[in-house]
C-alpha cells in the first residue's frame, strides 16, 4: 500500500516522466528498457475505461493499440480523442472483443465493460498471456469471483482492480490511524452513500437496435431481452442481469476501507432491507434505498445508501465513520478526520482537524502501480485480484440479503439456505458459458 511518503517521492517521479521501479520485465516475460513500450487495449469505451486509458497513456512506456466497443459512435469517437491527445492514431478498432485479446502487440488489457462482462474478459486475457486491469466490481457473482482468482493464479497474470483508493494516500493515513487504537473499541462502521446527482430512470419503450450497435454482443451471457435505452450505457449498473445497483458500484470502493480498516473479512451475518422507496414506479430494478448490517463478533458494519439524495452522515454524501469509545474518525475521497466523543462535558480525545485529500491523483497513482508491478511480475498489485474479489463478494452478500429477505449466515462457499445459494452463480445465456479454470 502506498503511504504518504512514498506519495511524494511518486509525485516527483511522475512529474519527471520516470518510474520508481529499479528493474523492468515486459508482461510476457521477455526483459525491457524503461523507455521501451508497453501495449494496452481498451475494451468498452464509454465510461470509466475510457478514463482508466487515459491515467495509462499518461505514463510515457504505454501505447494503445487497440480500442473495442459493440457502438460505432462510441469506438469512433474515443479513437478521435485518443489521436488528439497523443497525435497518433490508434492502429485497431474492434467491435468483437476477443480479436482484441488475440492482438500479439497487447501486453495489458483494460476491461472498461459493464459488470455482466467482466469474468469472461479477464478470464480470456490472463489464458492469452495478458495482464489486465479491470473495472471494479470484479465479478457480478460470488462464483465468477472465485473463477477470476484461479484464472490469475494459473496463468500468472498481473491484475490491478479498479478501486483506486487503495492507491489514494489520504486512505491509508487513515486506516493507520484507525489501527492506532486512539479511538478506543469500535463499536460499528458506518458505511454509506447518498448520490443526489443520480437520478430517477422514467420508464422507456423497447425499441430498435440503434444503427452501428452490435446489442447481441452487448448482452453476451445475460438474458436476450429486447433493446431498451434504460438498459444500455450508464444505466445498465440499476439491473439485476449486468450489475448490482449502488450497493455493487460505491460499496466496493467503501465497505473496502471498513473491512480493510476494522482488519477483518467474512462477517458472522447479514441482514438487508430497502426498496424502491423514492422512485417507485421508475424503471430501475435494484433499490433506491437500503441499509445492510454485516454482524461480526463484536462490532457490526452498516450499509446505507440512497439514489436522489445528498444528505448522509456527517455533512456528506459518501464515506465512512468509524465509531469508536473516544471518537468518531470520518473519512471520504475529500480527507479525513476525528470527532471526539464528549461526555458529561469532558472531551475523550483531542479532535483531528479535517486532513484533506493530498491532491496526487488516487487512479494516476493507481495505473503507475500497475505498471510497475508488471515489470517487476509482481502479483501483489494495490487492489490484486484477491481483495477485488473479497469485497465484490462482500457486496453481493449484502444484496443476496436484501433479495431474499433473510438473515443469512455464510461460511464463505454456502449459505445453506437453497434460495440463498441460487444467487451464488449466474446462468449464462448460449453460446456463452462460465469459465471453467
Amino acid at each position: 500500500m502506498t503511504t504518504r511518503r512514498d506519495f511524494l517521492k511518486q509525485s516527483a517521479l511522475l512529474g519527471a516522466g520516470l518510474t520508481a521501479s529499479p528493474f523492468f520485465i515486459k508482461a510476457g516475460g521477455a526483459g525491457i528498457g524503461a523507455n521501451d513500450k508497453i501495449g494496452v487495449g481498451l475494451i468498452g469505451c464509454k465510461g470509466m475505461g475510457f478514463g482508466d486509458l487515459g491515467a495509462f497513456l499518461r505514463n510515457p512506456e504505454v501505447e494503445c493499440i487497440a480500442l473495442c466497443d459493440i457502438d460505432d459512435e462510441v469506438l469512433n469517437q474515443r479513437a478521435a480523442d485518443v489521436e488528439k491527445t497523443t497525435g497518433k492514431k490508434v492502429k485497431n478498432l474492434y467491435k468483437d472483443w476477443r480479436k482484441l485479446i488475440d492482438n500479439k502487440d497487447i501486453d495489458v488489457v483494460i476491461v472498461g465493460t459493464p459488470d455482466h462482462w467482466h469474468c469472461l474478459q479477464m478470464v480470456a486475457a490472463c489464458q492469452a498471456g495478458k495482464d489486465v486491469y479491470c473495472e471494479k466490481p470484479l465479478g457480478n457473482s460470488i462464483e465468477e469471483c472465485n473463477i477470476m482468482i484461479r484464472a490469475a493464479e494459473k496463468y500468472n497474470r498481473v491484475i490491478q482492480v479498479g478501486q483506486w483508493q487503495r492507491s489514494d494516500p489520504h486512505w491509508q493515513d487513515a486506516v493507520n490511524f484507525v489501527q492506532s487504537g486512539q479511538l478506543g473499541k469500535i463499536r460499528t462502521v458506518r458505511v454509506f452513500s447518498y448520490q443526489g446527482w443520480c437520478p430517477s430512470i422514467p420508464v422507456k419503450p423497447d425499441e430498435p437496435v440503434p444503427a452501428g450497435v452490435d446489442y447481441d454482443m452487448w448482452l453476451g451471457p445475460a438474458t436476450k431481452r429486447p433493446f431498451n435505452r434504460n438498459r444500455f450505457h450508464f444505466t445498465f449498473r440499476w439491473f439485476w442481469d449486468y450489475a448490482g445497483g449502488l450497493m455493487t458500484d460505491w460499496g466496493v470502493h467503501l465497505l473496502d476501507y471498513a473491512l480493510y480498516g476494522m482488519n477483518v473479512t467474512a462477517p458472522n451475518s447479514i441482514m438487508a432491507s430497502g426498496g424502491k422507496f423514492g422512485y417507485p414506479d421508475d424503471a430501475c430494478e435494484t433499490p433506491d434505498l437500503l441499509q445492510t448490517i454485516y454482524t461480526f463478533d463484536d462490532f457490526t458494519v452498516l450499509w446505507d445508501h440512497a439514489i436522489g439524495i445528498d444528505d448522509g452522515a456527517y455533512g456528506r454524501n459518501h464515506g465512512l465513520g468509524f465509531v469508536g469509545e473516544n471518537g468518531t474518525l470520518v473519512l471520504d475521497r475529500g480527507g479525513w478526520e476525528v470527532i471526539p466523543e464528549k461526555v458529561n462535558g469532558k472531551m475523550r480525545m483531542e479532535a483531528v482537524a479535517l486532513k484533506k485529500s493530498y491532491g496526487g491523483g488516487g487512479l494516476n497513482l493507481h495505473v503507475k502501480n500497475h505498471l510497475e508491478c508488471i515489470k517487476s511480475r509482481n502479483r501483489n498489485t494495490n487492489a490484486s485480484v484477491e481483495i477485488g474479489a473479497h469485497i465484490a463478494k462482500f457486496s453481493q452478500l449484502g444484496n443476496i440479503a436484501y433479495r431474499t429477505g433473510k438473515k443469512l449466515t455464510w461460511d464463505g462457499k454456502s449459505f445453506h439456505d437453497a434460495e440463498a445459494d441460487a444467487y451464488l452463480t449466474k446462468h449464462y445465456r448460449a453460446p456463452w458459458e462460465l469459465p471453467k479454470i
